[in-house]
C-alpha cells in the first residue's frame, strides 16, 4: 500500500485529516443531517383523544424513521384551532430551525360552518407567510360534506387545490379519505373514536399509508 513509502511520521496526520473530514461529510450528508418539520394544525395534528405515543405526530415520526428519514417533527396542533387561530400562532411558530411546514387547517371552520371566503383568506395568509421564509410546505386537504349545501361545500373543497397552485405546495387529498367506507361514503366507525370526528389509533396509520409519501415528498423539497 502507499502509505508504506511515506516516512513513519506522516501517516499519523493524515490518518486524523482523514478522520475529521469522514466526519465532516457525515455532519453535512443529507442522509445523516437533521430535518425539522412544523406540523400547523389542530386537533388531528394535536393527537386529541389518544395516547401521547400513537397521535398523528408520533406516528408519522416512527413512519418516517423507518423509511430512514433522520426527522424531528414540532407537534403545533391546538384542538379546536380555526385557520384564524392557525394564521395568529404562524409568526412565532416559524423559528429559524425549521426546515418545511405542514399545513392542516380548516376542519373546524367547516363544523363551525365559517364563509370558506374566510378560510380560504386566512390560509392564504398562513402560506404566504410560510412562503417568505423559502422553506417548503405540504398543505393537507380537507372536503366539507354535503349537509352544509351544495355552495358551501363547492367554495370550501376548492379552497386546497387552488391554493396549492398558487403557492406550489405539495398536496395532500382528502385527509379522511383513507378512512372513508367506500360503500358508505362514510367515515368508517372501525377507524374513527367515539364521537366520530377524529380518528383512532389505528385510523391514524391507515392515513399515513397515503400522506406518509407526501411528507416524503415534501422533504426531498428540503433536501433539492
Amino acid at each position: 500500500m502507499l502509505h508504506f513509502l511515506l516516512p513513519r511520521f506522516t501517516y499519523a496526520p493524515l490518518r486524523a485529516f482523514r478522520n475529521v473530514t469522514a466526519g465532516i461529510f457525515l455532519l453535512i450528508s443529507p442522509a445523516y443531517a437533521e430535518t425539522t418539520v412544523l406540523a400547523l394544525g389542530d386537533s388531528l395534528t394535536a393527537g386529541y383523544g389518544l395516547p401521547s405515543d400513537q397521535g398523528f405526530v408520533p406516528q408519522l415520526q416512527a413512519w418516517l424513521a423507518a423509511k430512514g428519514a433522520n426527522v424531528r417533527i414540532i407537534n403545533a396542533g391546538v384542538s379546536g384551532d380555526t385557520t384564524a387561530g392557525g394564521l395568529s400562532r404562524t409568526d412565532w411558530s416559524l423559528s429559524p430551525d425549521v426546515d418545511a411546514v405542514i399545513v392542516n387547517l380548516g376542519g373546524n371552520d367547516m363544523l363551525r360552518g365559517i364563509d370558506p371566503a374566510t378560510s380560504r383568506a386566512n390560509l392564504d395568509a398562513i402560506l404566504a407567510k410560510v412562503q417568505a421564509r423559502g422553506v417548503p410546505i405540504l398543505l393537507v386537504s380537507l372536503r366539507a360534506p354535503g349537509n352544509y349545501g351544495e355552495a358551501f361545500k363547492t367554495s370550501f373543497d376548492a379552497i386546497y387545490p387552488d391554493l396549492a397552485a398558487k403557492y406550489g405546495t405539495v398536496r395532500a387529498e382528502n385527509y379522511f379519505f383513507p378512512v372513508i367506507n367506500q360503500k358508505t361514503r362514510l367515515l368508517d366507525p372501525e377507524y374513527m373514536q367515539a364521537d366520530g370526528i377524529h380518528p383512532n389509533a389505528k385510523g391514524v396509520s391507515k392515513i399515513l399509508d397515503t400522506l406518509g409519501p407526501k411528507v416524503q415528498e415534501l422533504l426531498a423539497r428540503v433536501a433539492s
